[in-house]
């Protein structure tokens, strides 16, 4: 039976990561737009919109957790593992548009909109409320994050922008843009208040805006990455053609493909010459015991072992 104990570990531990930050931004959510409301606050409004599209974003990565964790089938023979990235990437697209776009015209709307009254103390309390509970859905991505690259060996800001997990990079950046936005947002309405002149707030949901949109963007080229078809890392690809060579019945490897098929999961593809000289059945059936070795490795979702052309170059380790 394939060993996918750490690989439900993780998936479980994300699915955790998603729950925390869809119920804090779900309550930040409520308390801005509130807020929004009785102050009139640019900043406010765009602060409101990023957490209703947080909100939303959360839904779309709990879907992407559910269905690309179903196991392979026959009309799915490498797994369900790209629905995360189909449904990361709806969650980006939502960013951009209910988070970015929204913040920025309300922002340039605000510009030229007539000078009302604003309550200061309501939005520092709300902004206030917001930063501790975003700082706690923070945390817990950033814990799984550094937890997961001390696995890797990497750096925590490297695995989080390599990793094929789509939902824990999604929520640890919006995560992170958020902490953020809520110190623009809080700059932008302290100046209007020290200065009289409203358009700091409206400046405040620009950046914010601005800010969305960049992450966003950077999310959605990243899913596109892994959808079209993501490579390993070079130190991974390392790794396997070292294991692959260490097989006692294998002489040596002439090709290898490792493409990520899902969080975690990649696709193996290898030629290689066999020790021995065995008859075609014999060779066919050491090719698919190696196989069958090979997918009893956690993050290897299908292999496939095929045999050298003998004019091939081994490859260099």
């Amino acid at each position: 039976m394939k060993d996918t104990t750490k690989a439900q570990e993780s998936g479980g531990e994300s699915l955790v990561t998603v729950l925390v930050a869809l119920v804090a931004n779900a309550l930040i959510a409520l308390a801005k737009s509130f807020v929004a409301v009785i102050t009139g606050s640019a900043s406010m409004v765009a602060e409101a919109a990023h957490s209703w599209a947080d909100a939303g974003n959360e839904i779309f990565l709990l879907f992407a957790e559910r269905r690309s964790s179903r196991p392979r089938d026959a009309s799915h023979p490498l797994g369900y593992g790209r629905e995360a990235y189909v449904w990361s990437m709806f969650a980006a697209f939502g960013l951009f548009g209910a988070g970015s776009i929204v913040s920025v015209w309300h922002g340039i709307q605000s510009l030229t909109a007539p000078e009302s009254e604003t309550n200061y103390g309501w939005a520092y309390a709300v902004l206030a409320i917001a930063f501790v509970l975003e700082s706690v859905s923070f945390l817990q991505a950033r814990r799984q994050t550094r937890t997961a690259a001390r696995r890797t060996g990497l750096h925590p800001l490297q695995f989080i922008t390599d990793t094929s997990n789509p939902t824990l990079r999604a929520v640890y950046f919006e995560d992170a843009a958020a902490l953020v936005g809520l110190l623009i947002a809080g700059a932008g309405i302290w100046l209007h208040q020290v200065t009289g002149n409203p358009k700091w707030d409206a400046a405040g949901s620009i950046l914010v805006g601005l800010l969305l949109g960049v992450i966003a963007v950077f999310l959605i080229s990243r899913n596109r990455d892994f959808l079209v078809g993501q490579s390993v890392a070079p130190e991974l690809r390392e790794r396997a053609l070292e294991r692959l060579a260490a097989v006692p019945e294998i002489e040596r490897v002439t090709f290898l493909h490792l493409e990520f098929v899902g969080p975690g999961k990649v696709f193996l593809i290898a030629a290689v010459d066999l020790v021995g000289d065995d008859n075609e059945a014999a060779v066919a059936s050491r090719l698919r015991d190696i196989a069958g070795v090979i997918e009893d490795h956690e993050l290897v979702e299908r292999a496939i072992i095929t045999l050298s052309v003998p004019e091939d170059a081994t490859l260099e380790r």
